[in-house]
């Protein structure tokens, strides 16, 4: 967001005069999002003079915005990041940065949880801009979904395309298969893009949602994913887990339509099985 100046003013009276928010959240913008021409200033009474740009740059100018618009907003999740809090992290949270930057222009704008990412995946997020179209999309989620793609680094090779199913359970935050039907059925279609003598690349698309699902099903096929510490990879040669949510498709029931969203694999990827 940026502001051009009209006439000289100290910068926190510029900002509470042009950004619609509580005093208190302003000194926290001016704090550690407020530039002037690109330099990053936080003294209150720095004095603008015309013609300066001043920016605010919300920790969300480091995250991707895929699609946007009065229903939806549509990121790309960075790796070891929680979509929302948890007991421990409260504020370094998907949900928080977002949240905050809708806040900007109006206070009272809110976004809603459709569905989350796993911290250590990156990719697609998608949060409503209402609790009703939130709720019409929670309640009917596996039906209204038509694609839910992600791709996968795993160490060694795999064939060239198979079907994984089980039932899943959880356990001391862990994800594990059964035998019985007590768990949740679990689905996992995966097909080789390419490989190389240490990794191979997947294209993976799932029919169910289930905490863990995939990295859980490539363990077991044999073929952890790369950074995946949790299951069991000790490979950390690209500092994250290689596994990013790349496509989805779905139905919105407000606007009535299909909604298709695709963004690009990660440049750690694309270098780690050239």
């Amino acid at each position: 967001m940026n502001f051009i100046v009209k006439e000289e003013i100290e910068l926190l009276d510029f900002l509470y005069k042009n950004i619609n928010k509580s005093k208190n959240s302003i000194k926290n913008i001016l704090k550690d999002n407020t530039y002037v021409n690109d330099k990053k200033i936080s003294k209150f009474n720095y004095l603008l003079k015309e013609n300066d740009i001043v920016s605010i740059k919300n920790k969300i100018d480091d995250i991707e915005i895929i699609y946007e618009d009065k229903d939806f907003i549509v990121v790309n999740k960075p790796s070891n990041l929680l979509t929302i809090a948890t007991n421990k992290e409260k504020e370094k949270t998907l949900y928080h940065m977002v949240s905050n930057y809708i806040k900007i222009n109006n206070k009272n704008n809110k976004i809603f949880v459709v569905h989350r990412l796993d911290k250590e995946t990156s990719g697609i997020v998608v949060f409503s801009k209402s609790e009703e179209l939130k709720e019409k999309l929670q309640k009917d989620w596996n039906t209204l979904v038509k694609l839910r793609g992600y791709v996968a680094i795993v160490e060694g090779n795999t064939k060239d395309a198979g079907t994984i199913k089980s039932y899943l359970k959880e356990k001391d935050m862990y994800t594990y298969s059964t035998n019985s039907k007590d768990g949740k059925l679990a689905i996992t279609h995966y097909k080789k893009i390419k490989s190389n003598d240490r990794y191979t690349m997947l294209d993976i698309n799932i029919e169910t949602g289930r905490k863990n699902q995939i990295r859980v099903h490539l363990k077991e096929m044999g073929n952890l994913i790369v950074g995946d510490k949790k299951y069991g990879s000790k490979d950390n040669s690209i500092k994250r887990m290689a596994l990013h949510a790349n496509k989805l498709e779905f139905f919105n029931p407000k606007q009535k339509k299909m909604m298709r969203f695709e963004i690009d694999i990660p440049n750690s990827f694309k270098k780690l099985i050239k």
